[in-house]
Formats: C-alpha cells, structure tokens, sequence
C-alpha cells in the first residue's frame, strides 16, 4: 500500500474561516459589531456575511431620494456593494495563488468603494439615522479588514515555499 504524500493545500482550496460577530440593537433592526472582545453565539463564516451585506446594500439603495444624484450614487453603491459576494465566490475557486489574491483585492477594491458611497450618502443626509447606513457603515469597514489580512496573509504564504526552495538550491553543490 502507497502512502499518500501530503501536498500544500492553496487557500483557494480551503473554506474561509468562520467569524463570530454580536448584534447591538439600534431601535428596531440589528447593528454588527466586531472587534470588541464579545460576541454572541451566532457563527457566521465570510460568504453568509457577504451574502448579509450585500442584501443590506439593496435595503439601503432603495431608500435613496428618486433624484439624478440619488440614482446616480444608489446604482454606484449597488454594484460596489453587492460586488464582494460573488467575487468572493470566485476567489474560493481560483485557479492558482496569484488568482486567488487578484480576486481578493478586487473584493477589497469594491468594499473600499462602497465604504466612499456609504459616507457620502451619510455626509448628504439622504437617510437620517437609517439602522441600514449605520450597518453599512460598520460592516464595510470590518469586511475591509477582513480582507485585507487575508491578502496579506496570502501574499506571506505565497513567498513562504519559494524562500524554502530557495535556501534548498543555494546549499546543495
């Protein structure tokens, strides 16, 4: 009987981790938090939190005021906002490791736009105290530094085997 040879497994191939998150009531819906040193016991893993987003995204670009600027901006924030779930969808079945890191940084490219669209709705007051721009708010700045490690620690694991054949070749004669 052979014995199977383990082989590096590429975070493409991995599901994403599961990440814990509290809610804090704001009048009658939900804000996530994170970051604080508490959470709840509901466990959700990256794609349900996209998915979440996303949806949020939709609640809050229909609130918008049905004026030019108003459509202009809730069509800008309805494809950077819901942009992140699918492109997360297809990171997960990236082809190689450099794949995989070019589509978790359009993600971050799209969270980060989204987080410009969801401050400039805030600074014009087009949803005064809405729960869903608060929520918004909040989650694109958690998911931007979710992603951001995670880049960060793709990029590191990316150079952790070409350092180890590197020193291999240098000592052999």
């Amino acid at each position: 009987m052979k014995a199977k040879s383990k082989q590096p497994t590429f975070n493409a191939q991995r599901s994403t981790s599961k990440v814990s998150y509290r809610q804090v009531a704001i009048t009658s819906e939900t804000e996530w938090m994170l970051h604080d040193g508490e959470t709840s016991n509901r466990i959700y893993d990256l794609e349900d939190r996209l998915l979440e987003f996303a949806s949020t995204i939709i609640d809050l670009s229909e609130k918008l005021p049905a004026s030019r600027a108003g459509n202009h901006v809730a069509g800008q924030i309805l494809r950077s906002g819901t942009s992140p779930y699918p492109n997360h969808g297809e990171a997960e079945a990236a082809e190689s490791r450099e794949d995989f890191i070019h589509k978790l940084r359009i993600c971050l490219k799209e969270l980060r736009e989204t987080r410009r669209w969801s401050r400039l709705i805030d600074r014009k007051k087009w949803v005064p105290g809405d729960p869903a721009l608060k929520r918004v708010l909040v989650e694109c700045d958690e998911l931007v530094r979710i992603f951001y490690a995670s880049i960060q620690t793709a990029r590191r694991n990316a150079l952790q085997p070409k350092n180890r054949d590197a020193r291999k070749a240098g000592s052999q004669p």
